[in-house]
């Protein structure tokens, strides 16, 4: 599951294909992963009542309408993210964040508001272009809030996503991270490229692609 932020607010929330949709992109491999991940809902849903056979049925077809070995496990995001990741307040200025980010020498982090609630992403690209935007404004634009400027939507996976789904957005959008946020809209983590290939190292066996 894909949910889609704009300054906090939900604007989308729903599979990997209406993403697609949202965004006018056509997927660039559609035989590379057939299955709705709704099967990983229903899966994990499952799971939780103790429904054991009916649980490795739900898997064992997601398997197969993806190509997947059906001996292999299904990984989610939540198995490969970032937990302790880092982010900052959206009531700290354009300038903590720039300097937070030069200090940790990160690309971009997640904004949240109170609680942890997802709002946005920032990097040095939009900081940037807000001061571009009114360079001879550009010491008082510094002292702005985040939660004060527009920021760009942000796309965001639930933890419990199929690594695969993430990992085809990620391409097919050009996104190097995702924040794993869950349903009450409460960061959980990140996934990066580099999460990713150091799944595929270190995962045995383990099937990006089908």
């Amino acid at each position: 599951m894909f949910t889609v932020y704009n300054n906090g607010n939900v604007g989308f929330r729903s599979t990997a294909d209406n993403l697609y949709e949202l965004k006018n992109i056509d997927e660039l491999s559609p035989a590379r992963l057939k299955p709705d991940e709704g099967f990983i809902q229903q899966f994990n849903n499952k799971k939780d009542q103790g429904e054991k056979k009916s649980s490795e049925n739900a898997i064992s077809e997601y398997k197969k309408m993806a190509n997947i070995d059906t001996l292999e496990p299904v990984y989610e995001v939540k198995d490969i993210m970032t937990r302790n990741c880092i982010y900052i307040d959206n009531e700290s200025t354009i300038k903590d964040a720039y300097d937070s980010l030069k200090e940790l020498d990160i690309n971009q982090m997640p904004v949240v508001s109170f609680g942890k609630k997802i709002t946005a992403m920032i990097n040095k690209e939009q900081i940037l272009n807000l001061l571009m935007n009114d360079i001879e404004n550009s010491k008082n634009i510094l002292k702005k809030k985040l939660n004060d400027v527009y920021l760009d939507e942000v796309i965001t996976a639930n933890p419990i996503s199929d690594i695969r789904r993430v990992a085809k957005v990620m391409i097919d959008l050009k996104l190097d991270a995702i924040p794993i946020v869950d349903e009450n809209d409460i960061l959980h983590g990140i996934v990066s490229k580099t999460d990713i290939i150091k799944a595929i190292s270190h995962i045995p066996h383990f099937q990006l692609w089908s």
